[in-house]
């Protein structure tokens, strides 16, 4: 599909380098994917793929202000959201053995069952920072060009 020149959002290109990792029983999928944004230093990133399974699950559902918990056995449906040292913005969708599905801001306190395999892009020549939005006040993403590293 080619991009539209008259388009009012401004898009930026960039490269992409990928992590692979799994998440073993008992590691907290929030906490986890935090640390490795500080320990990689990902200024821009993205999570491709995410499969596994939790006990626990913590959420904070739409348009509500604290957090919502379960216990049981639950599927990784989809985690999708943006990663940046300077702020994430997760989603996460379970499902239970009924096959009721359920959604919403990921928090820490979500719990591997047996397995979180994990796929995370990160971008090479953008960086992700979240600033206030006058529409809502909320900090919301604004995505910026990196600068090109000055030669010796």
């Amino acid at each position: 599909m080619a991009h539209s020149q008259s388009s009012s959002v401004p898009v930026m290109a960039s490269g992409m380098k990928t992590l692979s990792f799994r998440l073993r029983p008992g590691q907290d999928l929030k906490e986890e994917l935090d640390k490795l944004v500080q320990q990689e230093g990902i200024e821009a990133g993205a999570v491709l793929t995410c499969v596994g399974s939790l006990t626990d699950l913590t959420l904070r559902l739409a348009n509500q202000e604290g957090p919502s918990r379960w216990q049981g056995h639950f599927e990784i449906v989809s985690l999708v959201g943006t990663l940046s040292t300077g702020g994430s913005h997760l989603h996460l969708s379970v499902s239970d053995s009924t096959g009721r599905t359920l959604g919403g801001h990921l928090l820490p306190g979500c719990k591997i069952y047996t397995t979180a395999e994990t796929v995370v892009g990160v971008l090479t020549d953008v960086a992700y920072t979240r600033e206030p939005d006058p529409t809502f006040g909320y900090r919301e993403l604004v995505v910026r060009k990196k600068a090109k590293p000055r030669k010796k």
